[in-house]
């Protein structure tokens, strides 16, 4: 096989998962032993299952399993994909997904083949984040940091964290990275430019939100601010787009850009520029 991976589209489709998530199958190669890998077994329905088994059979049998980050849409198929295979699941911690087997450190290196994965630790779509890298094919599998249908939602702490988010995405413009393959959505075959929409969207986002505050000196309520900011998309998104809105502002509350007051009318959380 000449592509050292596959992509097997769960059949997860949704608001958030876009067409679904992205199950990889990695090459083991003709080195022997190494066995293939396979990222993120998103589904638990036996269709997706046989395919992930079918595809790790082609690639030198199934060998390991590791999981991005511990939202369901990534992890929906491994335990019972362990059961089947007798295979080890591998994540960040085990605060993000009690189940796995072992706990892997940032730069933990796996054999694909003749080629070597490594995992790259991402925080800020979530705590556990992890993304793995194809290094000889300069192949980036990068979960939920970024994709190619949407912009990705960053939950407030401890879940995610946008300042550990945006240094994720300035980490990943320092590797010489050909393509991104996303948990959603298609190829990405302008990776740097792809990082650089991504950190420019959320500075524009910042720039948004600091130009409100200063418009009104008595703060506003995120609300306020989510029905500014995203007027032109569906409402039924405002509440994810609330949770990006209070990650960007907690960044900027820590950089002391901005701070939060609870008003006297209520118990809702205001917030001014500094």
């Amino acid at each position: 096989m000449s592509n050292p991976y596959s992509i097997i589209l769960a059949p997860n489709p949704s608001i958030l998962t876009g067409p679904g998530t992205n199950t990889i199958v990695v090459d083991g190669g003709s080195v022997r032993g190494t066995g293939a890998t396979v990222i993120d077994p998103a589904d638990d329905s036996p269709e997706h299952l046989d395919a992930i088994i079918n595809e790790g059979a082609l690639r030198g049998g199934i060998r390991r399993v590791l999981l991005t980050h511990g939202h369901p849409d990534h992890i929906g198929g491994a335990e019972i994909l362990r059961q089947q295979l007798g295979v080890p699941i591998y994540a960040y911690s085990r605060r993000g997904i009690p189940f796995i087997d072992e706990e892997i450190p940032d730069n933990t290196s796996f054999p694909a083949g003749n080629d070597t994965l490594r995992a790259l630790y991402t925080p800020g779509h979530r705590f556990d984040h992890l993304s793995f890298f194809l290094e000889k094919h300069h192949t980036l599998f990068a979960g939920d940091l970024v994709a190619s249908t949407t912009t990705i939602v960053i939950p407030t702490p401890p879940e995610g964290d946008m300042f550990d988010y945006m240094n994720s995405l300035k980490r990943l413009q320092s590797l010489y990275i050909t393509q991104i393959v996303p948990a959603h959505g298609l190829i990405i075959t302008d990776p740097q430019q792809k990082l650089s929409e991504f950190l420019s969207h959320r500075m524009e986002r910042e720039r948004q939100l600091l130009s409100l505050l200063e418009s009104d000196p008595q703060g506003i309520d995120i609300p306020t601010l989510v029905q500014h900011i995203y007027a032109n998309i569906d409402i039924q998104l405002h509440t994810y787009a609330a949770q990006s809105v209070e990650a960007h502002l907690l960044k900027l509350e820590r950089e002391d850009r901005v701070h939060r007051t609870t008003q006297t009318s209520g118990n809702s959380l205001w917030y001014r520029i500094r």
